[in-house]
């Protein structure tokens, strides 16, 4: 994810000379000075890596799995600057947590972006801790801005958002894969129904936004009584996919709770 958003915020012209990333390997570290034009520290180098990518910085992006936040917010917290921005995009750690390992005037501010941040479409909740004051949340919402749209919400909605948003992407990519096999089985070759799938979805999309009416009515539309679609989706309804969808989603919440606890 940290990749994601870094790519989808350089892309939208933000100074790749007022960036600076720690990462685990000297390759990966050498590829985002390489790529990106950013300046990178590598941990395999140094312990130090993290205290110096933070060193005058007054946003801090922290970007790493769940399991490994509150280690490297111990690792930074004295080389912060004083009212620091702490922005993280982990799931399952509260601002609270986050806070009783920070400096009393460093704020934090928890973000859940998606990965489509690289091309600029990202959806991202904002959520905010006891010491984030209007302008932490400001500068996030306009970090955020800068890859897609962002919605500001009580804390205690940010990891339901995930398993929507977060996760969502991997859905919408599952029902593809699944329609392009179905495709297949009907005798279109490999390209064919990736075409015809891909720029479905794409198409669907852009028409819901563009026309402003809800998926009920456009799907509506298409489906002309005791046609093909209606059988079409009558099979899918007795799927209930609804159901599918809540019980997948309130999976991927218990998850979400797993990783913050360290399972």
């Amino acid at each position: 994810m940290g990749s994601a958003i870094l790519s989808g915020l350089l892309k939208s012209g933000f100074n790749p000379d007022n960036v600076s990333v720690s990462t685990k390997s000297t390759e990966s570290a050498e590829r985002l000075t390489d790529e990106l034009g950013v300046l990178s520290f590598a941990m395999e180098n140094g312990d130090d890596a993290n205290q110096m990518a933070v060193a005058g910085a007054n946003v801090v992006l922290i970007a790493v799995k769940p399991a490994y936040v509150t280690e490297v917010l111990a690792d930074i917290a004295d080389s912060l600057d004083d009212n620091a921005l702490i922005i993280s995009v982990a799931a399952g750690i509260t601002t609270a947590t986050m806070e009783t390992l920070l400096p009393e005037d460093v704020g934090v501010v928890r973000a859940m972006p998606n990965t489509p941040a690289i091309v600029g479409r990202a959806i991202t909740g904002i959520s905010a801790g006891s010491r984030a004051t209007d302008w932490a949340v400001e500068t996030t919402v306009q970090l955020f801005n800068t890859v897609g749209k962002s919605l500001v919400l009580a804390e205690s909605k940010i990891d339901e958002l995930g398993t929507i948003s977060g996760s969502g992407p991997a859905y919408v990519f599952f029902l593809i894969e699944a329609l392009t096999a179905a495709a297949k089985q009907k005798g279109f070759s490999d390209s064919e129904a990736e075409l015809l799938v891909n720029e479905t979805f794409l198409g669907a999309s852009e028409l819901l936004i563009a026309s402003g009416k809800s998926p009920v009515e456009l799907r509506k539309q298409v489906t002309s009584p005791n046609g093909t679609t209606e059988r079409a989706i009558a099979r899918m309804t007795q799927a209930d996919l609804e159901q599918m969808f809540i019980e997948a989603t309130d999976a991927a919440l218990a998850r979400s709770k797993e990783l913050a606890s360290g399972n």
